[in-house]
């Protein structure tokens, strides 16, 4: 899309969010806020640089009949350079799923009971980090382990800018190094839990039809198997199709705990119908876990250091226990300069 192309869909969003009708239909709304929020930044720097070269064309003609006026021109032919860098990094074509918001879901792996444990503290880490952002967050579904951690755990992080362009990176195993409650002689011990990350589906994103469900409900249970519930309330819809199966057991009612699952079905099978649409997909999402082992991970958690390393751009600094707080700017923001990096690469050749 060129620039002449999103100036016009900028004025033509700007009408439509002036239209009370539009607001109406919410979902409509915020589609259409989203798409605003999106090109803003670009609009506005290509304004800023447009003005900025009318005024150095001023400044010009007004250093021919005085050179008071030169320093003034040198600051505004300064500017232009960094405003057209800053605009290129605007146009460099985004992730389609940028705009959307998120399903997570956060699977103890290897180390037992320890990354049960992990795979909480993860979650805390997102549920901060969210917070921090103004994200709204839901556990949707979650299996918890004897010791006060997680076997499993999905939850949907929502956001009035897009969610996936931050939170994508996610996706991998995540090692921890540090020394586990459960070890009573003090040596520190590697586990790992793995991290998926899916573009929460809108319906007309992923049109399922119900004769390839199959629907079996069940008695859910809580730790160490204990019954919760006297009724089979918790459900697994298995899509045929793909195979693809998803269980949900948090919720009280069997109807919630069926909605909560093809939620989370209509994101994955979202995933896997982008992944075979496009091979540049596949290759963005290639860090996603195959296995929940030790050796495929992207980030290790090393508390003895209160060391972070994230190992797919050489990112490492020593405030472990604050990342764990949610403050996970700063290797995000690597991981996002390292993406940019690429694309620029990539639409220059």
């Amino acid at each position: 899309m060129n620039l002449d192309e999103i100036i016009s869909e900028y004025a033509d969003l700007e009408q439509r969010l002036a239209d009370p009708a539009v607001h109406a239909d919410q979902a409509k709304a915020r589609t259409y806020g989203k798409r605003y929020a999106v090109l803003t930044p670009i609009v506005a720097t290509y304004r800023e640089l447009e003005g900025v070269r009318e005024d150095l064309a001023a400044a010009r003609e007004l250093v021919a009949e005085d050179p008071a006026f030169a320093d003034e021109a040198a600051e505004l032919e300064g500017r232009i350079p960094v405003l057209e860098e800053k605009l290129t990094h605007l146009l460099v074509p985004r992730d389609p799923n940028d705009d959307k918001d998120i399903i997570m879901e956060i699977k103890a792996g290897e180390g037992g009971q320890e990354s049960a444990l992990f795979a909480g503290d993860l979650l805390r880490m997102y549920l901060r980090y969210a917070e921090r952002a103004g994200y709204k967050t839901e556990v949707i579904d979650s299996q918890h382990s004897d010791l006060g951690g997680y076997k499993d755990v999905t939850v949907a992080i929502k956001g009035r800018e897009g969610v996936w362009s931050r939170l994508k990176f996610e996706g991998g195993v995540h090692r921890v190094q540090r020394v586990p409650v459960t070890e009573s002689q003090g040596r520190i011990h590697t586990s790992a839990a793995g991290v998926l990350v899916y573009p929460e589906a809108e319906d007309v994103d992923v049109q399922i039809d119900p004769n390839d469900l199959r629907i079996d409900v069940f008695r859910s249970s809580g730790p160490g198997g204990q019954s919760v519930n006297t009724t089979d309330s918790a459900v697994r819809i298995t899509h045929i199709p793909t195979g693809v199966v998803v269980s949900c057991q948090n919720e009280k009612s069997q109807l919630q705990n069926k909605e909560s699952a093809l939620r989370i079905l209509r994101a994955r099978l979202l995933a896997i119908a982008q992944e075979e649409a496009e091979a540049a997909a596949m290759a963005e999402r290639k860090s996603q876990v195959r296995t929940v082992d030790r050796s495929e991970r992207i980030r290790t958690y090393n508390f003895p250091e209160n060391r972070i390393s994230d190992h797919r751009v050489g990112f490492k600094a020593y405030n472990l226990d604050q990342v764990l707080d949610g403050d996970l700017d700063a290797v995000i923001q690597a991981l996002l300069d390292a993406e940019l990096s690429e694309k620029l690469a990539a639409h220059s050749s």
